[in-house]
C-alpha cells in the first residue's frame, strides 16, 4: 500500500523514497517519455512511478485508458525487477495480470505505481505492483518477468519481430 505522505517505510524506520520524481528521458523510453511517465527513487527489490494524467490519456469516458494503467504497472514491476541485478541485465515481460478495481484518474490528477518483488530466481522475477490515486486503489497486478543480458538482446529482439 502507498502511504499517503509519498513515503515507504523502512523496516529500520527510515523513509526509501525522498518524494522526488525525475521524467523518463526521450532516448532512454521514447514511449514512456511521450506519456509523460516520471520514477522515483526507492531501494531494491521496488520502484514507484508517476504519471501526471492529461487528456491524452483518457479513454471515451473520460477516465485514464486500461492500456495507460496497464503500462504503468508492467514498467514499475519491470523496474522494480531490474533494481536487483547490475546494469548489464534488463528484463522483459513474460506474463501479467491486472485487476480494474475502479476507474482510472481523470486528466490534471495523478496517479502513482508501486511495485515490489515477490521472488527472484537467477533468470526469472516475480514482482506485485498497484497504482492509486491518492488512497483510492485504482488497479493492482502480478507478472513475470526474464532476465536477459543487455549486450545483445535488443538487436535479437528487433530481428524476431520481422
Amino acid at each position: 500500500m502507498i502511504s499517503q505522505d509519498n513515503s515507504h517505510s523502512q523496516p529500520d524506520g527510515t523513509t526509501a523514497f525522498d518524494g522526488i520524481y525525475t521524467p523518463v528521458t526521450a532516448e532512454a523510453h521514447p514511449y514512456l517519455h511521450t506519456l509523460g511517465v516520471q520514477f522515483g527513487t526507492c531501494p531494491a527489490g521496488q520502484a514507484r512511478t508517476l504519471l501526471p494524467l492529461t487528456a491524452s490519456h483518457m479513454n471515451s469516458w473520460g477516465i485514464t485508458h486500461g492500456g495507460v494503467l496497464m503500462t504503468l504497472l508492467d514498467v514499475s514491476m519491470a523496474n522494480a525487477a531490474r533494481s536487483l541485478v547490475g546494469d548489464e541485465r534488463g528484463v522483459v515481460t513474460v506474463e501479467m495480470k491486472t485487476t480494474f478495481l475502479q476507474p482510472g484518474g481523470v486528466a490534471d490528477a495523478n496517479i502513482e505505481a508501486f511495485a515490489s518483488v515477490v521472488f527472484q530466481s537467477t533468470t526469472m522475477c516475480f514482482c506485485e505492483a498497484e497504482i492509486r490515486d491518492g488512497e483510492r486503489l485504482i488497479a493492482k497486478a502480478s507478472g513475470t518477468f526474464k532476465y536477459l543480458k543487455i549486450a545483445n538482446s535488443a538487436a535479437q529482439l528487433r530481428r524476431m519481430c520481422r
